[in-house]
């Protein structure tokens, strides 16, 4: 089912009729009752234009802005009224009331396991409106509600895919480091779930993310021995070129250098770069090769 206009007018005008019919109809009852004999056909018109003041009284509906009207005629859709004022449609009709403001869910935090398999905790909030209302109206039950159990399966269902944490190279993306590519596949996804409700997704943030308590304290511990691997591998990196870099100079003044005292001096100027301590230094009074 898709949204369609419905028949509406001036609501204004139509007020204006009915209390010109409404006066009509008073007004030929009390000329019909007061003629001797009683004119009969003048009664009669006024209990019509009575009837007829009051269906179109029944006819009129309001609609304020950023709110809509979905119209029924005894159970069958006819059509929804968007534009904001006072309209008369169809008499004898049903009118239900759907918001078109923004509005936002904010998901409850939701312990899931991710990909590795660590529980963590995570949260969403999704911005979204209603774009169709028959289908938020008629093909589902309460399309808040619908909105709700969606998004917390998919928010589950994106955590799952992605490790909390990359601690390798292999996996690229993950929960801590890409919040806003794990948004984006959020919405993609809760948007391909909530069309069948008439609703457009604006945006999904990850409001909460964190380890679960039971294993927040191991984690933490094993973020802290990542970093540290890492900065040494930094260091390393930078001592080899450092001493590559005091080689060549050696060579480049002709300072030559035997394969042990070349050895030496590469151990000797990695163990004072890499170290975390101040290198002590040793002085030979002798040769390297007597001491």
């Amino acid at each position: 089912m898709n949204e369609m206009k419905a028949w509406h007018v001036n609501g204004f005008l139509a007020s204006l009729l009915s209390l010109l019919f409404l006066i009509g109809g008073v007004a030929a009852i009390i000329f019909g009752f007061r003629s001797s004999p009683e004119e009969v056909p003048l009664i009669v018109l006024g209990v019509l234009l009575l009837l007829v003041a009051a269906v179109s009284v029944t006819s009129l509906t309001i609609v304020k802005p950023n709110e809509a009207q979905v119209i029924t005629f005894f159970g069958r859709y006819i059509g929804t009224v968007v534009k904001d004022g006072l309209w008369m449609v169809v008499p004898f009709t049903m009118k239900h009331t759907v918001s078109l403001k923004v509005r936002n869910f904010n998901s409850q935090t939701l312990k899931v396991n991710d990909a590795d398999g660590n529980p963590v905790e995570i949260g969403a909030v999704v911005v979204f409106r209603v774009t169709d209302t028959a289908k938020a109206t008629f093909d589902v039950d309460n399309y808040e509600r619908f909105v709700a159990i969606q998004s917390e399966t998919a928010v589950r269902h994106i955590a799952a895919q992605y490790p909390y944490d990359s601690f390798n190279t292999v996996q690229l993306v993950s929960l801590r480091a890409n919040a806003d590519e794990v948004a984006s596949e959020l919405m993609q996804t809760l948007q391909s779930r909530l069309r069948v409700a008439g609703v457009e997704v604006i945006e999904t943030r990850l409001t909460h993310l964190a380890y679960a308590p039971e294993i927040a304290s191991a984690m933490l511990q094993r973020q802290q021995a990542s970093a540290i691997v890492a900065a040494r591998a930094l260091i390393v990196e930078g001592a080899v070129g450092m001493v590559e870099l005091a080689l060549r100079e050696l060579e480049q003044k002709g300072i030559e250098l035997d394969g042990e005292r070349r050895a030496a001096m590469v151990n000797n100027l990695m163990v004072s770069i890499v170290s975390d301590r101040a290198a002590t230094p040793v002085l030979n009074t002798g040769t390297l090769y007597s001491g």
